[in-house]
């Protein structure tokens, strides 16, 4: 099985529990359906028992290696913070005025008269709320940024290793079953076809947004450059290309540094930028979970709102820094605020992490694309001060 990629198992669950759930419906069959909610419900309390655990395990490491940093440093995190924000905005405004056209409110998880409660439920609270993990997180990351060599950091840095080893050996592996019993509830419920509809408009307008966006980064740097911007992206294909195969930022990094340097870029600010960007620049990712999460609230029949979604944004660009470079590894450091600030429960969870992985080989090739569009303006801003 470890021959097939996430998203090629994510497929093959979605296709089996659709049949499954239409086979059970057909055949008025109930207790496959019930075995298939319990453990959904178990992986759902588990997930909502680790999801504190990753923001402190992402955020405190994170925020402790980016602060007190060179002025370089500074300017290129306000960038990359800058970019991810606005391209999150532009999701939403995208999303506001095309997704109600498309999608028909009350279409997700109608379950109806039929019983499918779990045989039996095992809790696992949080040992701490999300809300308060969050602000541990942050004010343990910003005081520790502050001290040097210190011991403590060393500790969570351990810790964050332990917890992308969890979503490495447990919640991705487990992800595409949690995943197949959620489509067999959603189609033993009916309505999945309309669901998957849905879905398919949710990814057009996603995937047409993502180009569109590297190619207002390009038309920036060229100006900034004096270039034209499609030589520019011409140079990065290799990278984007290489990241839809890596899934990966990170594994991306050695043909980003050399795309980047064939647009000119001075080997001093590649060298510095493209690496710190893997980690904070996350352009891709921002588009992707805040488009799928409103298309999930208009399926719902829920209408998204500008208030709701801005601290929303604020936090998916700080929330994801230093994510893992394993395929998934952004949506679950975003399932905390998908809860706290949407209201997402498990099923809405499951079917964000079932939408992310689908494109998570575009989001990342949209971040890392959108990296050597920051560099060439870091190079000329730095370059103009050197002068």
């Amino acid at each position: 099985m470890k021959k097939f990629s996430l998203i090629s198992k994510i497929i093959i669950a979605l296709i089996l529990g659709v049949s499954v759930g239409l086979i059970c419906k057909s055949l008025s069959i109930v207790f496959p359906m019930r075995i298939l909610t319990t453990f959904s419900s178990l992986f759902g309390n588990f997930l909502s028992f680790i999801i504190p655990l990753i923001i402190i395990g992402f955020i405190v490491p994170g925020v402790a290696s980016l602060g007190n940093k060179s002025g370089k440093t500074l300017l290129t995190i306000v960038l990359a913070y800058t970019s991810t924000l606005i391209a999150g905005f532009l999701a939403f405004i995208i999303g506001f005025n095309l997704l109600p056209k498309f999608i028909n409110g009350g279409i997700l998880l109608e379950q109806g008269t039929v019983d499918l409660t779990p045989y039996f439920i095992i809790d696992i609270p949080p040992m701490i709320n999300i809300m308060s993990a969050l602000v541990f997180a942050f004010i343990l990351g910003v005081g520790l940024s502050r001290i040097k060599n210190s011991t403590l950091l060393k500790i969570f840095e351990e810790f964050s290793s332990i917890v992308e080893m969890v979503i490495k050996n447990v919640l991705i592996p487990l992800v595409p079953f949690y995943i197949f019993s959620i489509f067999a509830k959603l189609s033993f419920s009916g309505e999945i076809f309309t669901t998957l509809k849905a879905f398919g408009i949710v990814y057009i307008i996603l995937f047409t947004l993502q180009v569109g966006y590297i190619l207002i980064q390009y038309l920036i740097a060229g100006s900034f450059k004096k270039q034209n911007p499609l030589k520019l992206i011409k140079n990065m294909i290799p990278a984007y290309f290489t990241a839809v195969g890596t899934q990966s930022s990170a594994a991306t990094i050695p043909v980003t540094l050399e795309s980047t340097k064939n647009n000119n870029v001075s080997e001093e600010i590649a060298d510095f930028v493209i690496p710190l960007c893997a980690t904070i620049h996350l352009a891709g990712d921002t588009i992707a979970l805040v488009l799928t999460s409103m298309g999930v609230m208009y399926m719902n029949g829920q209408t998204p709102t500008f208030s709701s979604f801005l601290p929303f944004i604020l936090m998916l660009g700080i929330t994801m820094v230093a994510a893992p470079g394993v395929p998934g590894g952004g949506v679950m450091a975003a399932l905390g605020i998908l809860e706290m600030m949407l209201g997402f429960g498990s099923v809405e969870k499951s079917i964000m992490i079932a939408l992310h992985a689908a494109q998570d080989s575009f989001g990342t090739a949209t971040n890392i694309t959108g990296d050597g569009a920051l560099a060439i303006i870091i190079d000329k801003i730095v370059g103009k001060k050197k002068s």
